[in-house]
Order: C-alpha cells, then structure tokens, then sequence
C-alpha cells in the first residue's frame, strides 16, 4: 500500500467497517461510536488514550472504546501501517452476551496496547474473514473467531458515564447530546452548568478530554458517518449534519479519521 494512503474495504458483515492505512498523518483528538480492534504491521505510534499516552508498535494490538478521546502520531519518520475493524456496539454486547452466557451486559477493553502474538495472529485471521465474508462458510468463521477474540481481548466491565464527571459540567453535556445541532454558544453551556466560560471550558476539558466545541463537532460527525452508512447522499450528510457545506463536514472527517466520506460511502454502500 503506497504511504499516505487509507482504504476502507467493502462492508461484508453488518455493523463491521474495515479499515486499512500506511500513513504519516497525526490525526486530531476524536472519538468513535464503535469498539475498535486492529494490529500495527509496521512502523510505530504513540497516542493519547482514555487509558493514558501509549505506544504501539509493529506486532501490537490496539484498541479503542465507543467514546473514548484518543489521537495518534507516528513515531519516527517512516510512519506506519495498521488494519483496524470497527464494531457497532450492539453487535459487540451480542458477543460479550455469548462469551458470558448472559451474566455481563457493559463491555470495554481495558488495555489500549496488547502484546500478544497469538492474540495478533487471530486478529489477522478476523480480519482476512471480515473482508472475504460473502457466504455460510465465511460467515461461520467470522462468528468462530470473534467470540473467541473478545474473550480474549476483552476484560469485561460496566460502561457507565464516569463517576468523575461534576455533575456541573455532566449538565453541559446533557445539553449537546440532546441536540448537538442546536446553535449552542459558550454561554448557553455556562449558563446550563452554572459555571463560569472559563470554568466549564476547563472542567469540560478535563471530565471529556474534548472542549465544547470540539465535542460538538464530534457528536455532528457522528451523525454525518451514520447517515452516510444508511445510504444519504454526502450534501444532505452534511446539511443534516449541522455543518456549513459539503467541504465543512469533508474538512473534519478527514482530519479525524484520515480518510473521505466518500471513500467510506463506497465501501459501506
């Protein structure tokens, strides 16, 4: 794969988007509504996660939860190279369900770095069988591997909001979530919190990992990547979205995860 370069392959498995790179591109702090897995095959990373900074490097897996701020940047001038798959939540809880036989609901991964070559080793199995999943067969395969992957990879644990966010700033939040396209300003936020701006940028930093705007920008982005994913058209994405125009949303999207929404479009639909 030629450096620089992002490939979201085809969608085989509902709920299931793969995702390829060899790329020197330091991507912003962002989130993921999805659990994602994968494996560096080459170069190394360093990244912040809700975990602590981490370093991952060639053999590793990673992992990343459903609303977790990370980021990442290449260590050293070659870049690197990973395969990554992202799970849809409900499909994730059908597998922890499976593995538990029922006596677990919430599920996270609890170690952002894995070094474990029999856990990479099925990882590249999983996702060889994520891409090529066309048929009974394949699909049997897939469903053998992932509930023993998760078992393995996962160490199971309740995913309630954190018992550190103030309830101040936990009032802020309530008030994006409930319409992150509403015209929110600094103000509406403080006023909601009680907290001065300056108080409630601060604590919002340090409870979320993100400030408002750039949690806003993460929840209207959210919207756009799901919308694209049932099939509407990139414009309307956009406009449904709450962004300005089409390059607005292009603009964010890429920076958060390193490729267009027209090449998920492609692989989704």
């Amino acid at each position: 794969m030629a450096k620089g370069h992002f490939r979201v392959l085809p969608r085989r498995i509902a709920g299931v988007d793969v995702v390829e790179a060899t790329t020197n591109h330091s991507f912003a702090r962002h989130t993921h509504e999805q659990f994602g897995i994968g494996l560096i095959h080459a170069g190394a990373q360093t990244s912040l996660s809700g975990r602590g900074t981490v370093e991952a490097e060639a053999g590793d897996v990673i992992t990343v939860n459903p609303g977790e701020v990370h980021d990442g940047a290449p260590i050293g001038d070659a870049g690197r190279s990973w395969r990554m798959l992202y799970l849809d939540p409900p499909l994730v809880a059908s597998l922890v369900d499976d593995v538990t036989e029922g006596k677990r609901s919430g599920c996270e991964f609890s170690d952002p770095v894995i070094r474990s070559t029999g856990l990479a080793a099925r990882f590249g199995a999983i996702f060889a069988a994520a891409g090529a999943a066309d048929g009974t067969e394949t699909m049997l395969r897939w469903d053998e591997l992932a509930v023993t992957l998760f078992a393995e990879a996962m160490q199971l644990a309740p995913t309630d909001a954190p018992a550190g966010v103030p309830r101040s700033v936990a009032s802020a939040i309530s008030l994006i979530e409930d319409d992150p396209l509403a015209s929110l300003t600094l103000a509406d936020l403080a006023l909601e919190s009680g907290l001065s701006r300056f108080q409630l940028v601060r604590g919002f930093s340090r409870a979320t990992g993100l400030t408002p705007h750039a949690y806003l920008l993460q929840r209207r982005i959210d919207i756009v990547r799901r919308l694209i994913a049932e099939g509407t058209p990139l414009a309307e994405a956009a406009a449904a979205g709450g962004f300005v125009d089409q390059s607005h949303m292009t603009r964010v999207f890429v920076r958060k995860y390193g490729f267009s929404p027209g090449a998920y479009a492609q692989a989704v639909n």
